[in-house]
């Protein structure tokens, strides 16, 4: 083979495949399903189980599924994850499928929004002999009977192929009893994580029984505290997480299973456990001080109090989420902060939060304090710029997702900040932060003036024409009457001129959430959002911006899975034309009330976009419903479709 100049060139000897395997183990999934599609030798390496591990197969019932599954036995591993599955011929044909290909390659197996017979799990359940974890969450067909493994020749041929399970699901079931309970834990010895969230339990009386849970024998109708109890005292040496989430447990309750002899929890989940006390949080914390994820949000009745014996109990503490208990106020946060092993803090919807408390703890000088990879301050209404400004000089190196979602009081300040210090951010939400406009994402908020401060400048406030009874002084502009600030050709030079200072140098998000914040244009979204790893970008009631906004997008950001664009009225079949061929990779399109969109724009999505899943076209009076039945017909992974007038 000869170049342009007449020499010769030497065609490269192929690469063995450990050698593609080590280049493909740099590469995020994503990337790597895109690299396996260059040659036969590629896709091998993609396959390669250290890829494989925590892969799992999600997918509906149907007769295509068949082949699927047929496929997937070529696995040495697999996890699945089918819905929809019911009574009918083919569900039963399906489970069939997954016994006879898939029995003991099977790690995981999940059934979310099903309802199948006893009959075609039993039949499946012995053959699944490596698997890991079992999600049985919602299904009440199996348990409505209470007949489910009743029979000693069933219970002996699942617990042989359950032996090594390590994760059971059993969330959101209305008729588990003692003994349906029983039953199925019996068959598994090595259980190191349950779930009952959502569960009907039985913690201090039994209505069908007219007695306290614990005086009778095993319930037939209901699953009792004490049943449960004896399971954690069993399990006490393997068990590490429960989840009790949305269950009615009161605090005498949680404080017996938290007693439980020998028990030591690493994990435990209390969402939405409305009758919970600081009592039994600090009962909790005394008797199970090994916690490292503690879940209490929701937990309406808990105070200052819970957060302190979190603090001062649980010095392995990683994850800690306090969201919605609106109690809770900034007391106790500064301690809370000194847990150097802290890596999660939550405290979304926490109203009296504004950050004083934290801003205290992270500068305490000498002392050790947290080194958080996550905060979540969603609804925190009281958080202003200030905090922001102080938090994020102290976690810049650290802290890789951050929420400020409807932090309503944050300005330009904040934004310019977080592209200062928050250099490693992966994930970052602005949701309805309403005063952050172009010149915070373009890093030139010092150069802009407040428009109030404008309009006094140093004369004074302006009087009216008239002594009305509105008074001498002119009313404020209301929100919806202010239009967002123009960008000038001065911004945009300072702008260029140091580029670091923008959200140009947040260059490792995969996620951004910037929807209605309604002082966005063009101007910064064209200019800023540029990032070639980001899977996830919400401009959802982004008024402003236009085909500009979408097309720079689409262009700079290819590695996009979930892009929202609903309620920009300004995005059309020219943005979607323009956009389209470069999102390849896109699978969840959201564009309700996109008035300017068409029945053109599906034909575009449906050539250059085929592994949609999701798509919203509701209230676009412009696309005819022929049209969208069509392209459900000819999309071969979708599995979500919103389409309305």
């Amino acid at each position: 083979m000869e170049d342009w100049d007449g020499e010769s060139l030497v065609e490269a000897p192929e690469l063995p495949l450990e050698v593609v395997v080590y280049i493909l183990s740099f590469l995020r999934s994503s990337d790597r399903k895109e690299a396996s599609l260059v040659c036969r030798k590629w896709y091998n390496a993609s396959q390669d189980l250290q890829f494989q591990r925590n892969v799992t197969f999600s997918f509906p019932a149907s007769a295509s599924s068949l082949e699927l599954i047929r496929g997937l036995g070529r696995r040495s591993r697999c996890r699945l994850s089918i819905s929809q599955l019911d009574g009918f011929s083919m569900s039963r044909l399906l489970l069939q499928e997954v016994g006879a290909c898939l029995g003991p390659k099977l790690e995981s197996l999940a059934l979310p929004g099903s309802s199948i017979a006893e009959a075609s799990l039993l039949a499946l359940l012995p053959c699944l002999t490596s698997l890991r974890r079992l999600d049985l969450g919602g299904l009440d067909s199996l348990f409505m009977s209470g007949a489910f493994l009743s029979r000693e020749e069933h219970r002996r041929q699942v617990r042989l192929a359950l032996s090594g399970l390590e994760e059971l699901d059993l969330s959101d079931l209305r008729y588990l009893s003692d003994l349906t309970f029983n039953r199925l834990t019996g068959c598994t010895p090595r259980l190191r994580r349950l779930s009952l969230a959502g569960c009907h339990i039985a913690f201090e009386f039994d209505p069908y029984r007219g007695c306290p849970v614990g005086a009778v024998e095993d319930s037939s109708a209901l699953l009792s505290l004490r049943n449960l109890r004896r399971l954690l005292t069993e399990l006490k040496l393997t068990l590490v997480a429960l989840d009790l989430s949305r269950t009615s447990i009161s605090p005498e309750s949680l404080r017996s299973i938290a007693q439980v002899q020998g028990l030591v929890l690493e994990e435990l989940c209390l969402h939405g456990c409305k009758e919970l006390t600081d009592y039994s949080v600090e009962a909790l914390v005394k008797h199970q001080p090994a916690l490292q994820r503690l879940d209490i949000s929701a937990c309406t009745e808990l105070t200052n109090r819970s957060v302190e014996a979190a603090a001062h109990g649980l010095k392995r503490l990683t994850h800690l989420s306090l969201s919605g208990d609106w109690r809770i106020t900034e007391k106790g946060v500064a301690e809370l902060l000194s847990v150097t092993t802290l890596k999660s803090l939550n405290l979304s919807e926490c109203l009296h939060i504004s950050g004083t408390e934290m801003i205290k703890g992270l500068n305490c000088s000498g002392a050790a304090r947290a080194q958080l990879e996550s905060l979540n301050l969603k609804s925190c209404i009281y958080v202003r710029d200030f905090a922001v400004l102080s938090f994020t000089r102290h976690l810049g190196e650290t802290l890789r997702e951050l929420d400020l979602t409807s932090c309503a009081n944050l300005t330009d300040l904040s934004a310019c900040s977080i592209a200062a210090h928050l250099r490693k951010l992966v994930v970052l939400r602005l949701a309805r932060c309403k005063e952050i406009t172009d010149c915070g994402l373009l890093g030139v908020a010092e150069a802009t003036r407040n428009n109030a401060e404008q309009e006094m400048g140093d004369e004074g406030p302006r009087f009216t024409g008239t002594f009305g009874i509105m008074g001498f002084f002119k009313p404020p502009r209301l929100p919806f009457e202010e239009r967002p600030k123009v960008v000038t050709q001065n911004d945009l030079d300072q702008f260029r001129n140091h580029p670091g200072a923008s959200f140009l140098a947040l260059s490792r998000l995969e996620e951004l959430d910037l929807s209605a914040c309604p002082k966005l244009t063009d101007s910064s979204i064209t200019q800023v959002v540029r990032y070639p790893d980001l899977r996830s970008l919400s401009l959802t009631a982004l008024t402003e911006i236009t085909d500009a906004s979408l097309v720079s997008v689409a262009r700079h950001c290819r590695s996009l899975t979930s892009l929202a664009l609903s309620y920009c009225p300004g995005v059309s079949d020219r943005g979607v034309a323009q956009a389209a061929p470069h999102l390849h990779r896109l699978q969840h399109l959201y564009l309700s009330c996109c008035d300017n969109v068409t029945d053109r724009s599906l034909f575009l999505l449906l050539q250059h976009c085929g592994r949609l899943r999701t798509l919203d076209v509701s209230r676009c009076r412009s696309i005819a419903s022929t049209t969208v039945d069509f392209l459900q017909s000819q999309l071969p992974f979708l599995e979500s479709l919103h389409y309305s007038v």
